[in-house]
């Protein structure tokens, strides 16, 4: 049994000598940055994986949230939802809007769409609702009630890469859909993230956003941001995505395995697939209910962790709890957000967690 720690999860990285011959020619063209070969090859493989007209890439996933709301030219009220990371409320705030949380709804934690419409104001501009943990909003509905009031929706798809709902790539919904390419996803650039949308107008608007408000070498006729992606980034993701598929089902053989062993616990919620959802196994949440169970979220976390095993509250604190909100915003307006926030655990994924771990991670639990 290995005494080396098991982290909640572990970079996906393509085998050595495929990213060091991929970026040899970067040595011979000296090019850098500023879309490159490798970020046009990039974004064209990406389109066609995604099943998306069109993608802008980025720096990260946090500036490419950032500056999808800026090429809307949105001012006003934007409903979120407080459980996600803190990313996606700072987004909002930092491009000059206000969030108003929504809560979230018990079976996939993601927006309640049974709440967004009594929180519509006249301030109201847009829905950015939260794919969580690669679990699917009720984009459906969602697109009802933006048509019904004239609202934009851009999606926080950070944890939805790869995703499909009824055969359709999940980047097709709404206006915009950011994706984060962040170490820590299911598919990386290192950093880096992307933008899917239809309109090419907004597409123009994004590429001129990231570029610092350039519009050709003697104008700059907006403010913008420095957010481009990278060379190297876009060769980690020309590597990475090779092996996609792969990873994806080493990742279900994973899930599946913490599924037979714990969801038959009482006291212990883990989430199924959901109907019309092509999974991108992105993380294993479970819910702790300690007046079942026995112990609570926390008693097990610590417990892993004197085991060298590192579980991750995600998402808590929520965000309308955190230093720069609590004071604007109260969380018993979103009670299911809170009471989710306090007993949820992610367990460690990753591709090439070994089975055995995943065998002594839950009896550690259980026992």
């Amino acid at each position: 049994m290995s005494n080396k720690p098991i982290l909640v999860t572990r970079s996906s990285m393509p085998p050595y000598d495929e990213f060091i011959n991929e970026i040899m020619p970067i040595w011979d063209s000296h090019w850098l940055t500023n879309g490159g070969e490798f970020h046009q090859t990039l974004e064209k493989k990406l389109t066609e994986f995604l099943q998306v007209n069109n993608i802008s890439l980025f720096t990260n996933g946090h500036m490419a949230l950032e500056l999808a709301f800026q090429a809307l030219n949105l001012s006003g009220e934007i409903i979120t939802t407080p459980f996600t990371f803190v990313s996606t409320t700072h987004a909002i705030v930092r491009s000059g809007m206000t969030p108003v949380f929504c809560d979230i709804n018990c079976m996939d934690y993601t927006i309640d769409v049974s709440k967004i419409e009594r929180l519509i104001t006249e301030e109201t501009v847009a829905i950015a609702p939260v794919h969580v943990y690669g679990n699917v909003c009720d984009v459906e509905e969602i697109e009802k009630i933006a048509t019904k009031y004239n609202l934009k929706v851009i999606y926080d798809a950070a944890h939805a890469f790869g995703v499909q709902y009824k055969g359709k790539g999940i980047g097709n919904f709404g206006d915009l859909s950011m994706f984060s390419f962040h170490a820590t996803k299911v598919f990386n650039t290192i950093e880096g993230g992307a933008i899917t949308y239809s309109n090419s107008e907004i597409g123009k608007k994004l590429n001129r956003l990231k570029n610092f408000g350039i519009k050709d070498e003697e104008t700059v006729d907006i403010i913008g941001a420095n957010a481009k992606m990278n060379e190297f980034q876009a060769v980690m993701g020309i590597c990475n995505l090779r092996h996609f598929d792969e990873e994806i089902a080493k990742r279900k053989v994973v899930v599946e395995k913490y599924r037979e062993i714990l969801s038959v616990i009482k006291g212990i919620k883990t989430l199924g697939q959901f109907k019309d959802v092509k999974s991108n196994y992105a993380y294993f949440p479970v819910i702790i209910e300690p007046e079942i169970f026995g112990e609570s979220r926390d008693d097990i976390y610590n417990r892993l962790k004197l085991h060298n095993i590192f579980a991750r509250k995600y998402f808590y604190p929520i965000t309308n709890t955190l230093d720069c909100y609590k004071e604007k915003y109260s969380a018993n307006n979103t009670p299911i957000a809170l009471d989710i926030s306090k007993k949820v655990l992610t367990l460690p994924l990753y591709a090439d967690l070994p089975l055995d771990d995943v065998e002594r991670i839950c009896k550690i639990i259980l026992n």
